[in-house]
């Protein structure tokens, strides 16, 4: 409950009429301060007018006022500096700091459709709490919420590709190499395709990029799909042959087979199909990621996700089972997918790394014009009348869900102030 008595403190939503501390001391809020998250008292460099005087200190903040003892802030100098603490409910006339200073102490009244609203949302089964009621916020505080949303999901991905950066001693070709390979699991193969591309490093491929067998042999061996013998399949036998002798050289640990799932996903999906795919695109030629920098047109952008497959693989989904012949591409839509959670974070996490706007711009520019993504997410908010126009729409949609309404953290969604506050 501390949460919504923040809540209702940095937005001034309390009840106040005869603000009166508990020895009856008139006091005035004249400015609440600022959030803190981290350790100490919960907000920041507050001012409040008492007996004439203009105190500048910090605000901590209890459900119950005997919190402060259970918390031991009278021992910590931190809490020195508290001018007012505020409580839902006193339970203790008196409280002192490590000085031994008595603090002001106010019982916060909070409106009662405001505990309401809050414990609607929080008691809601939907896995979007405010589902139902999304239809009564005005347009415009949607719209807004979605741009810095999508801001959000963008820095988000960026620590994560930045902290990938600095495993890997600044070579943004090697994070390309790896935040290609996860998402080319799509969703259900994402941890193993990353641990396929982090046990095989991108030098070693490169060094066999001249050679489709070789590469093929490094990429399904890696994944352990050649590790069991079998005579009846010349081509299984050759790329095993090869396989072992790369991991030899290059004393290679492979990877257990059951981690790359199977199971209730299309034959095109299939992980061997996916895994030689991506082995077309990586080695193609080095300084891929600098490629990618220099294309200007997003049309090309598409044109870098083309990976044909060896003569063996347009009649076969995996070995020995002979198929019907049929080219193995990356439709549209998977494409779209890679330009979304690979080339527009990159180029995000490039700019705030290199201070340069010029390819931040770029990401956001790009998602607007891809078309809105199709996965469960979307439909749902799509029914709640939210209509989304294009990825950047999705991607702050996506944000939304998982970040906040997955969480409960309606207090810090505009949304949910919206409905909180009606």
């Amino acid at each position: 409950m501390e949460t919504l008595l923040h809540y209702v403190w940095k937005y001034k939503l309390y009840e106040s009429t005869n603000l009166l501390t508990n020895s009856g001391k008139r006091f005035e809020i004249i400015d609440p301060g600022v959030y803190n998250s981290n350790a100490g008292p919960d907000f920041f460099n507050a001012k409040i007018k008492m007996d004439d005087k203009v105190w500048a200190g910090n605000i901590e903040m209890h459900t119950i006022a005997s919190d402060w003892y259970k918390h031991r802030h009278y021992e910590d100098v931190a809490y020195n500096s508290v001018v007012l603490h505020v409580v839902e409910y006193l339970d203790v006339p008196d409280i002192f700091d490590s000085s031994q200073r008595v603090i002001p102490q106010w019982e916060m009244k909070i409106p009662d459709q405001i505990k309401a609203n809050y414990q609607f949302l929080l008691d809601s089964d939907l896995s979007v709490p405010c589902l139902n009621k999304i239809r009564e916020i005005p347009e415009i505080y949607f719209s807004d919420w979605e741009s810095a949303l999508l801001t959000e999901r963008l820095e988000r991905k960026t620590n994560a590709l930045l902290q990938l950066l600095n495993e890997y001693k600044d070579d943004w070709n090697e994070v390309f190499y790896i935040t290609l390979a996860r998402n080319f699991g799509f969703g259900i193969n994402n941890d193993a395709f990353e641990r396929l591309a982090k046990s095989l490093p991108l030098k070693i491929i490169l060094k066999h990029h001249d050679s489709p067998l070789q590469s093929e042999a490094l990429f399904l061996g890696q994944a352990g799909l050649l590790e069991d013998e079998n005579p009846k399949d010349e081509y299984y036998t050759k790329l095993r042959k090869e396989y072992f002798f790369l991991r030899k050289k290059y004393k290679l640990k492979t990877l257990e087979p059951y981690i790359f799932k199977n199971l209730r996903i299309r034959p095109n999906n299939f992980p061997h199909i996916k895994i030689l795919q991506l082995a077309g695109i990586i080695g193609k030629k080095q300084g891929l990621f600098s490629k990618i920098l220099e294309t200007i047109n997003d049309d090309e952008l598409h044109s870098l996700f083309v990976s044909e497959l060896s003569e063996y693989w347009l009649t076969h989904y995996h070995f020995e089972k002979v198929s019907v012949k049929k080219t193995k591409y990356l439709g549209l839509q998977a494409k779209e997918i890679l330009l979304i959670n690979v080339i527009v974070p990159l180029f995000f996490a490039y700019g705030k790394k290199k201070q340069s706007e010029q390819y931040t711009e770029r990401a956001i520019r790009l998602l607007e014009s891809l078309k809105p993504e199709k996965n469960y997410i979307i439909t749902m908010f799509s029914r709640a009348g939210i209509s989304a126009a294009n990825a950047g729409d999705t991607q702050a949609l996506i944000q939304l869900k998982r970040e906040y309404c997955e969480k409960k953290k309606c207090i810090f969604c505009r949304i949910g102030h919206q409905l909180l506050t009606k």
